[in-house]
């Protein structure tokens, strides 16, 4: 593993959360919601960047508010800023906050690139490794300039996971299955590997479902997973908006702790570093705390030394 991914090596073989809850209370609410996930003994906190807070910036306040927990972005947009402006963050972050900061990057989808920031949305693949190679020559005139720190790429196909081991710490992926996450440790050799997965916990068949679409509805709109989950071996008739009931049970794990259990285990024996939880409760708009703790004592992360 390279130098430069060191702030990774604490989430081997660990558990994280997934989640954009922070973004439901204010600001400066101080412990809030990172520091009950860093108490209940996950070892990373992974958040998305589309219409809610800068990315950077809310990175520096959940890193403020817990003293062990890894901040990871999941990821990074990088039509939000220039390839200069990331590095340096994520060199003044890591040099702040004893290296727990991991820059998660993505190339996004066309509609929150183009629609949203008003971008031309190019190719993902050529546009990453232009956005990389620039990282690598960026200059900063500051004292943390040797700084190190790591960065993970979101990846889904062969290609994009490909370049990442060639220019990356890692990869991170989202809404796939345990045979993907064999097939990106196969193309990203001893790089880093961590694995997002939604899961509902308990609750009855109806009710899951409920959840599940809702989840997916989103995602179903949008190419980039659609093409991943086409080489999974779906099709058309499972990308209605909300997913056919097929890609719920897929994408989206359902069950008692024991369940989410033995897919997190199936995940690692596929070769994934880290897998991060993503629970989706039943109000979108609340953070589902009862189920991280309910996970978290299940999975006896709580008896775990952070």
């Amino acid at each position: 593993m390279s130098p430069l991914a060191a702030s990774l090596d604490g989430l081997r073989g660990t558990v994280g959360v997934w989640t954009g809850a922070h973004e439901l209370v204010a600001p400066t609410t101080r412990g809030g919601i990172a520091a009950e996930i860093e108490s209940l003994g996950y070892s990373a906190l992974w958040f998305p960047e589309s219409w809610g807070r800068e990315s950077l910036t809310s990175a520096s306040l959940l890193l403020g508010a817990t003293s062990t927990l890894t901040v990871a972005t999941g990821i990074t947009n990088i039509w939000g800023r220039d390839a200069v402006a990331a590095v340096n963050a994520a060199r003044t972050l890591n040099a702040t906050f004893a290296n727990r900061f991991v820059l998660g990057l993505g190339v996004s989808h066309q509609p929150l690139v183009e629609r949203l920031r008003g971008h031309e949305y190019r190719s993902p693949l050529a546009t990453m490794r232009e956005y990389l190679s620039a990282m690598n020559d960026a200059p900063m005139h500051a004292f943390e300039v040797d700084q190190p720190y790591a960065r993970v790429i979101a990846a889904l196909g062969p290609q994009m996971i490909a370049l990442s081991a060639e220019l990356a710490d890692g990869v991170h992926t989202y809404l796939v299955d345990v045979e993907h996450t064999a097939m990106a440790r196969a193309h990203l050799g001893d790089k880093f590997l961590a694995v997002e997965q939604a899961v509902v916990v308990a609750q009855n068949r109806d009710e899951f479902l409920t959840r599940a679409h809702r989840h997916l509805d989103f995602y179903t709109g949008l190419e980039n997973y659609r093409a991943n989950w086409r080489r999974m071996g779906f099709g058309p008739e499972d990308f209605v908006r909300g997913g056919s009931e097929r890609l719920c049970n897929e994408m989206v794990v359902h069950g008692d702790a024991s369940v989410i259990a033995q897919r997190i285990g199936e995940h690692l024996s596929a070769g994934a570093d880290h897998v991060c939880l993503q629970v989706l409760g039943g109000d979108p708009g609340a953070p589902p705390h009862a189920d991280w703790r309910t996970l978290a004592r299940s999975l006896e992360l709580e008896s775990r030394d952070n």
